[in-house]
């Protein structure tokens, strides 16, 4: 007696449930990368803002500590020292950004120096940075 087979003896490769876990692999991996920030700054306690949104890409990251500390791009500097080196990055980058960290307890009247420095150095794209209000 001979059985008749349904099915053949070749094995297969289901592609719905491989379809199906590729697209999970995708958006978790997009959720990731996302979740990702870059911070090239130092840590400082940022002031909260509801309406604050700063492009983070191309940028020179300046912060200033509670006790008026500079740092351009976690690097210590000195006021005096920082119009030179804005001129030289906007000398190579013309269109570079620089985006203002300062502590929620440094002087106002520090911030405002350093602005205007930003500006004096002929960079026009400045942002001051805080934290999103939840």
């Amino acid at each position: 007696m001979k059985v008749s087979r349904r099915y053949s003896d070749k094995a297969r490769i289901e592609m719905i449930p491989l379809i199906d876990v590729v697209f999970l692999l995708l958006v978790a991996f997009i959720f990731m990368m996302m979740s990702m920030v870059v911070h090239r700054g130092i840590p400082v306690d940022l002031p909260q803002s509801s309406t604050s949104r700063v492009d983070k890409k191309d940028f020179i990251s300046i912060g200033i500590k509670a006790d008026g500390k500079i740092f351009l791009d976690k690097e210590e500097v000195a006021l005096s020292k920082l119009f030179s080196r804005l001129t030289s990055h906007h000398d190579k980058f013309p269109k570079i950004k620089v985006v203002i960290m300062g502590d929620k307890m440094a002087s106002y009247e520090r911030v405002i120096s350093v602005m205007d420095v930003v500006r004096k150095s002929g960079i026009v794209n400045l942002s001051l940075e805080t934290k999103w209000e939840e």
